[in-house]
């Protein structure tokens, strides 16, 4: 007759805590293999807007970035925000600037597009549309979730890059022209993938797509 040898007691300590770091072990590897699994995925159908007309929809890899546009405060940039978005130029161009929890930049439509990056010049490229004039007049305050137009170290240099602020930015008032702000899925931004050492990133992720509301 076989006797059952029962487990002493640091056994059984050692048995629970081999299993609890197992857990842990295969926890951690899902929830870094799965960067999104945190970030709520906002449907915008299911969203009440008030102006839906003024609001855009751009989708990353992590899901949607709804934003509240704001043509009364700058009219002209919005109005070239607009057109981009509706024409699809937004589509599939990189986050080729990235600052952990301080900005994400794109619409680098030249050099920043996945099926033409160029390492090289990424960040100064052009739309073929031209340049419009800066509106920094309005009062604004730059808070966390802001989208505004990038510009070089001259105004009116505006053209189809921008930048979403992921804190609040209170020296950017009356430097850059504001078009909107997030309003929802902010967490998706702060998954964007970055570079400790450098801003602009090597394989960068895309904008999926980027389309308005309402056409």
């Amino acid at each position: 007759m076989i006797k059952k040898l029962k487990q002493t007691l640091s056994e059984r300590v050692l048995l629970i805590f081999v299993i609890a770091l197992a857990i842990i072990f295969f926890g951690s590897f899902i929830t870094i293999k799965n960067k999104c699994l945190f970030v709520k995925n906002y449907d915008p159908k299911k969203i009440n807007f008030v102006k839906p007309k003024n609001i855009a929809v751009l989708n990353a890899y992590c899901g949607n970035v709804i934003i509240e546009l704001y043509p009364n405060i700058s009219p002209n940039s919005v109005e070239r925000f607009k057109m981009l978005i509706k024409s699809g130029e937004y589509n599939n161009v990189a986050f080729h600037r990235v600052i952990k929890n301080v900005l994400v930049q794109s619409g680098d439509l030249e050099f920043g597009k996945k099926n033409n990056l160029n390492y090289a010049y990424i960040g100064t490229g052009k739309s073929g549309y031209g340049t419009i004039k800066s509106e920094l007049k309005n009062k604004f305050d730059f808070k966390k979730g802001t989208v505004a137009l990038a510009r070089t170290d001259e105004v009116n240099t505006e053209d189809s890059q921008f930048f979403i602020l992921l804190q609040d930015a209170p020296l950017f008032e009356g430097e850059y022209t504001p078009v909107g702000k997030v309003i929802y899925g902010l967490d998706v931004l702060k998954k964007i993938k970055y570079n400790e050492k450098t801003e602009y990133v090597l394989r960068p992720d895309f904008i999926n797509y980027f389309e308005m509301l309402v056409n």
